[in-house]
């Protein structure tokens, strides 16, 4: 005849058999540095032979009122967090302050156009929600601020001041990519930006387009830019924008600016990895940069300085490290029902100018 197996052990009865009390069991597994070495190798093998493998974390949530992570909304497509520089540069950030805090990300994919995706933010198991650069009536957002938890924005919308919020300036911070080919003579220039408007469009951006955009990043680097070259009297500058910020799309944009518009000398670009995308393509057409072409992008990730490129550089790991401060002191106040310090702080973070190799005098001076 088998042996029976052994009942599955549970923390009150693990305390029994031990003579011990169920605080002491939970310590060894939550609070270890409260018990010597000898008594929590006691616990836990103990623990092991009956298969029991610690204190149920829905419990324990239901009791501290704490889940243990913060959701990141994005409006992307879940690979996005992973390919796009700068995102993986701000969650590498966010997860840095979490180090020793015994938080965790949860991250959360939505679609612009699936209908029912306001249902995985209702049913988020978070403490918080990180909301990474939407539309300021984007229904995602909405959703979250309906579960009354504490809600960080990042980068837009910026406009929303019952909330807290930790961006930069984009439209001061563009200005500087756009004077150094203004310094270095061009006259005739064009803008590729990553989507400005929450529906599709691809290919020239309109004046009345731009000054109508519901997603005001792109929309104030652009303006920032424009604002730099009409300063210096370049008014005809042609924008064109891409839905995604991948590199395939980046490649096209780049292709259709350059087939488009021959005659620019420069291409000042919103993101890296826009400019990333006109590097290759240029590559790839043996057209030289910056002997033919000059390019500026705009985020300073680390492929940026590897590939020389001239960018502006925002400091997204410290974006995500004060983004996770602030969320951590919020959810702190929110369990323990105490006010914050201070319950909507905004925090504008400067960005710098790294000159680069990629943008030169014209290619003909005399056509600038």
């Amino acid at each position: 005849m088998p042996p029976r197996p052994v009942k599955r052990g549970t923390l009150a009865s693990i305390a029994a058999d031990l003579g011990i009390s169920r605080t002491t069991v939970s310590n060894a597994y939550n609070h270890p540095d409260q018990l010597s070495p000898e008594l929590r190798e006691k616990i836990l093998a103990a623990a092991a032979a009956r298969g029991y493998s610690g204190p149920d974390p829905m419990a324990r949530s239901l009791r501290t009122r704490r889940v243990g992570s913060f959701g990141v909304l994005l409006t992307e497509q879940l690979s996005f967090a992973f390919e796009d520089l700068a995102s993986i540069e701000f969650l590498a950030g966010l997860a840095a302050s979490s180090f020793g805090k015994r938080n965790s990300m949860t991250l959360v994919p939505v679609g612009p156009h699936d209908e029912d995706s306001t249902q995985t933010v209702q049913q988020a198991v978070v403490d918080g929600f990180v909301v990474y650069s939407v539309a300021a009536d984007d229904r995602h957002l909405a959703a979250a601020r309906a579960r009354q938890l504490p809600i960080v924005i990042v980068d837009q919308p910026y406009d929303i001041f019952d909330l807290p919020y930790v961006g930069i300036d984009d439209r001061v911070a563009i200005q500087p990519a756009a004077q150094a080919l203004i310094d270095a003579g061009h006259r005739r220039v064009g803008i590729l930006t990553k989507r400005i408007h929450q529906e599709r469009m691809d290919g020239p951006v309109t004046a009345e387009q731009i000054e109508t955009a519901e997603l005001h990043v792109q929309r104030a680097r652009v303006q920032g830019a424009i604002e730099a070259f009409e300063a210096a009297g370049i008014t005809e500058v042609p924008v064109i924008s891409r839905h995604f910020n991948d590199h395939a799309a980046a490649v096209d944009a780049a292709r259709e600016m350059l087939e488009c518009h021959p005659e620019v000398t420069a291409i000042l670009c919103t993101t890296d990895s826009m400019a990333f995308g006109v590097l290759d393509y240029c590559a790839a057409q043996g057209i030289d940069v910056p002997g033919q072409l000059s390019v500026t992008g705009f985020d300073g990730v680390e492929l940026a300085h590897v590939r020389g490129l001239t960018t502006v550089n925002q400091p997204n790991r410290r974006k995500g490290a004060m983004v996770g401060k602030i969320l951590e002191e919020l959810v702190d106040a929110y369990v323990n029902d105490h006010a914050p310090a201070d319950p909507t702080p905004r925090v504008v973070i400067p960005t710098t100018f790294t000159p680069g190799q990629t943008v030169a005098a014209p290619r003909n001076s005399a056509l600038a």
